[in-house]
């Protein structure tokens, strides 16, 4: 028997954590029950391309929502469901801008659409006034809602009832190792080091500015610490000339987009996560998973802190404030195996890959 195939509607599979987040569930999903293929909204290839294409996934392109020219895209949407009415399930994560996929996916009969909240917030950007009006429309397209929490749930739907669906992850390989912890530092030349950590992609949301500032107060008070910076983006440059500008260019790492994130993990002993706002940080979940403490921004859902490791600190505190918070955890906390913990917790790929790929074949039946 075929396996029931799902359009997953996304802005393109990179390395973020949205799209992780559904690379774990497409790995441990029975693909011969359930497949995911995918609409994306920028030309590839991207981080994932040869993964899905590897794992029997098709990918699709339309082009991204243009504020000044919706109608260009609308027919764009409207040509795509037309010419592929063999979706029968639709699960859209563009947070409020799932309306139009999930509009004319319901146009050309597609009896199945879901729509998933990844946020809390959304940046003013060009696109703000559209978001904010796809959101207010939202719910007359959708069959089921789904969020990432309560707080993005409520954000993008009201009091209205959603599913939680976990930000999970494949814990084993996150457990904390002291042997390969070592063998980190001293493959990144930081074996002596109070290293902090953080991962996310160089924009606005993610606070990199404000993250420099608080190492900066760090170093100053112990100029044994580092700093290692993983993934890309369009404000990668500018945080470069601030990092060179205040002289720690040889405390700061960039270290790029990986896919070594397991291990890189162990090399850290503390996690900092500023953000603006988040929906529910997948890095979290890995980095609680590796028995790291978090210092974090106060804009996150306190939902995400599943070991108790994590400390928030208000994004109106001086980076001082941060920095006396961070180095506070040095020399205290001691990593152990949390595998049982997130176990517990319920945020384990492979429960909850089992769960959706239930959840997808009851609605097929």
């Amino acid at each position: 028997m075929e396996p029931i195939r799902v359009l997953q509607v996304v802005t393109y599979m990179n390395r973020g954590g949205l799209e992780s987040m559904l690379m774990n569930y497409y790995r441990n999903i029975d693909r011969s029950k359930v497949q995911f293929d995918f609409l994306e909204h920028r030309k590839g290839p991207h981080d994932f391309t040869d993964e899905i294409l590897s794992l029997g996934g098709k990918i699709y392109t339309v082009p991204s929502v243009n504020p000044l020219n919706t109608n260009g895209y609308f027919n764009e949407l409207d040509d795509f469901f037309k010419r592929n009415t063999e979706y029968k399930i639709i699960h859209s994560h563009l947070d409020a801008l799932s309306t139009y996929p999930l509009k004319y996916a319901e146009k050309h009969g597609a009896p199945i659409r879901i729509a998933h909240s990844h946020n809390t917030s959304q940046e003013k950007n060009w696109k703000y006034l559209l978001k904010m009006y796809s959101r207010s429309q939202i719910q007359k397209y959708t069959t089921h809602l789904f969020s990432c929490g309560d707080n993005a749930g409520q954000w993008l739907f009201g009091m209205n009832d959603f599913q939680v669906l976990n930000n999970a992850i494949d814990a084993k390989k996150f457990v904390f190792n002291p042997v390969l912890s070592n063998q980190q530092k001293q493959l990144l030349g930081i074996a002596d080091k109070f290293v902090i950590g953080h991962i996310g992609r160089f924009h606005k949301q993610k606070n990199h500015e404000f993250l420099i500032d608080i190492f900066e107060k760090v170093y100053q008070k112990d100029k044994n610490s580092v700093l290692l910076l993983i993934g890309i983006g369009e404000l990668v440059d500018e945080i470069k000339a601030k990092v060179k500008k205040l002289g720690l260019a040889s405390a700061v790492k960039f270290l790029g987009l990986r896919d070594d994130i397991p291990e890189l993990l162990q090399a850290m002993d503390v996690f900092v996560f500023p953000s603006l706002f988040e929906g529910f940080p997948v890095t979290l979940v890995e980095a609680q998973a590796s028995g790291l403490p978090c210092v974090i921004s106060n804009t996150i859902t306190n939902e995400v802190d599943i070991t108790k490791n994590i400390s928030y600190v208000s994004l109106s505190e001086e980076a001082n404030i941060w920095a006396d918070q961070i180095l506070s955890i040095k020399g205290i906390h001691k990593r152990m195996d949390l595998y049982e913990k997130i176990l517990k917790s319920g945020f384990d790929i492979e429960t909850n890959a089992q769960w959706l790929e239930n959840f997808y074949l009851s609605l097929s039946h």
